[in-house]
């Protein structure tokens, strides 16, 4: 354990509701549900004010439509996350070169790495200058959480929510942690917690005074000793700035079950090229290949097949994902599936062709695809369709955003994240004066400084940073 807490934790607060609520005026301050908006959908996020009324994340969309019937539910924007994403780690990149992101919204960093921060008094102000920094560049606020370990500085943070900091002093810890309830160490989740309740521990100061001996006995070795470790606030992990990717997948919830045989086979086909893309656009092969399905009774089954080597082939993951197929019954239907690529590495063996279908591949020319054209289909007009919360640009209007679609018919709002909340209008789904269109920025970009005058050496030194 350290001697100072310099260990900060950044989690931003209810991230994806709060972009929805900075881009659009009208939806400031009231409950806001960012998820899959179908039968099947679940919460990905809940802004604070649909907090109150009981949603929270995971929960089934068609639960929270219940508890807040008047709420907008909007589908994500990950594009516009992600970037929004980028530029908060890129200040957390400023303080310190060891920087571990968890998630687009929450990540580690190592002030003391970085210089930034020795003691108490200069780890406060580097947290709440990244608070205020956040602030100025994405219009968001986000939750800090300081201590001596990653462990407490997880439990800080979330104390400090929403728009908060809080530090925990070394030496503090024991007495901050005992009243706690269980739920609040890392890796207790429900499960854990009944067991533990049963057992007659409720908080994390009885977690401590049971014992390691008599946690391994209810828990298992390795869970015993760690939760007991924890109780006691020892926490030694570092902070890394690498996590390496055990596995790339891609998986789709239906609204409504697929009994097709043909048809669960053409997703499962379309899921494999989906996950090669993402694997290719990492830069890295795998020699596992792994199929989930989800039956239409939640039973889950998962099937997996080990090549000779690593590959990035479509094909090959293709065709290892219907042999795998070959083995599942789906015969009541399909809620679920998915493919996955484990097993990786930063290579492909050239001669892993062969592996598909289990012989030997038919030499390919180069600049030839590896499968036949397909037959041409006749084009087929597709209706356009409108996600809620999506951003729309009219050719007289202007920007605006899909508050809703259904039966042929769009409706939009009109603003944009620096205006008033905008009027409401209601168009075709094809009117050509309609169409998709980028998010805005949610803060305007501040103008350029001037240049500073005169010559270098008349310009006053940057300042030296405080030696530790």
């Amino acid at each position: 354990m350290r001697s100072a807490p310099t260990i900060l934790h950044l989690d931003m607060d209810a991230f994806y509701a709060s972009v929805e609520q900075a881009s659009k005026p009208s939806l400031r301050g009231k409950a806001v549900i960012v998820g899959g908006l179908g039968p099947r959908g679940v919460v990905a996020t809940a802004s604070y004010e649909a907090r109150v009324l009981g949603v929270h994340s995971a929960m089934p969309m068609s639960q929270a439509r219940r508890l807040a019937p008047n709420a907008a539910y909007l589908v994500p924007r990950f594009a516009l996350y992600r970037s929004i994403s980028d530029q908060v780690m890129t200040l957390l990149r400023a303080l310190s070169p060891l920087v571990e992101p968890l998630s687009l919204d929450e990540a580690f960093v190592d002030l003391e790495a970085g210089g930034t921060a020795w003691d108490e008094r200069s780890a406060r102000l580097a947290g709440a200058k990244l608070r205020a920094d956040i602030r100025a560049v994405t219009g968001l606020t986000g939750s800090v959480g300081l201590a001596a370990s990653k462990m407490l500085a997880k439990i800080a943070s979330e104390q400090a929510k929403p728009d908060g900091l809080v530090v925990i002093e070394p030496g503090t810890e024991r007495a901050m942690l005992e009243p706690m309830p269980v739920r609040t160490l890392p890796g207790v989740g429900p499960a854990t917690g009944d067991h533990l309740r049963r057992a007659g521990i409720h908080t994390v100061g009885e977690i401590a005074e049971a014992g390691e001996d008599e946690l391994v006995r209810l828990l298992g070795k390795a869970h015993g000793h760690a939760l007991y470790a924890m109780a006691l606030a020892r926490d030694d992990r570092p902070v890394v700035a690498e996590r390496e990717t055990k596995s790339v997948s891609v998986e789709d919830t239906y609204d409504v079950d697929i009994h097709d045989r043909v048809r669960v086979g053409l997703e499962v086909q379309r899921l494999a090229d989906r996950c090669v893309r993402r694997l290719r656009g990492a830069g890295l092969s795998g020699r596992t290949i792994v199929l989930k399905v989800r039956r239409y009774d939640f039973s889950t089954l998962t099937r997996s097949e080990t090549l000779r080597g690593p590959t990035d082939d479509p094909a090959v993951v293709r065709e290892a994902a219907a042999r795998l197929l070959d083995s599942v019954d789906t015969t009541g239907g399909v809620r679920l599936l998915g493919v996955g690529v484990s097993g990786l590495a930063d290579y492909t063996q050239e001669d892993l062709f062969a592996q598909a279908a289990g012989g030997a591949g038919e030499e390919v020319a180069e600049g030839e695809e590896s499968e036949p054209a397909p037959e041409p289909r006749p084009e087929v007009p597709v209706e356009r369709r409108w996600p809620a919360g999506h951003d729309v640009r009219h050719t007289e209007y202007g920007h605006g955003w899909v508050q809703g679609s259904g039966l042929g018919r769009v409706t939009v709002r009109f603003e944009t994240p620096g205006s008033a909340p905008g009027r409401v209008k209601t168009f075709r789904v094809d009117d050509p004066a309609l169409e998709a269109a980028d998010p805005l920025p949610l803060v305007e970009a501040p103008p350029a400084l001037p240049e500073p005058m005169g010559p270098p050496e008349m310009l006053p030194p940057p300042p030296r940073p405080p030696e530790a």
